[in-house]
């Protein structure tokens, strides 16, 4: 069966995105450390101990090829495009290997002008259009990894 894991900790669309996966029988499966105890009905809650990456690593160790992952962490997007996982961030933006490399040296670039004392700008405030672009794109997405998974299996 094909999942969606979603990177929990301060995603806003969590409950978007459970109401789209089940009008597609995706099983939702919801990572979060234990800061931030996120459970829902209808949706598998993994709660892993808070450390450095712990949420990250567990979602990348249970991914498998065609799934749905949404996270706005750029480093756990490539890891789970290397599993063949479909990767869409909160405001419905996919990452894919077309454009992670240049997302990560993005992420790279900002990492090291704070660092060096400079300050970079914190997300817009989250509007209904971001809602709708993701919701659209999302469901694109789980279109394409169903036809996808179904492909892989009649091989």
């Amino acid at each position: 069966m094909l999942q969606l894991l979603i990177d929990a900790d301060a995603c806003p669309v969590i409950d978007l995105a459970l109401f789209v996966s089940s009008q597609y029988e995706i099983k939702p499966i919801l990572f979060c450390d234990t800061s931030h105890n996120i459970e829902r009905p209808n949706a598998i809650t993994i709660v892993v101990p808070k450390g450095p990456d712990s949420v990250d690593f567990k979602l990348v160790n249970t991914v498998t090829k065609h799934d749905i992952v949404i996270t706005q962490d750029y480093g756990l997007a490539a890891m789970c495009l290397a599993k063949g996982a479909n990767v869409i961030d909160q405001n419905g933006r996919e990452m894919t290997a077309d454009n992670i490399d240049q997302l990560l040296t993005f992420r790279f670039e900002n990492a090291k002008f704070r660092k060096a004392g400079g300050r970079t700008k914190g997300p817009k405030k989250r509007t209904e259009k971001n809602d709708f672009l993701f919701e659209r794109n999302f469901r694109q997405i789980c279109e394409r990894a169903i036809l996808a998974k179904k492909q892989g299996e009649n091989k």
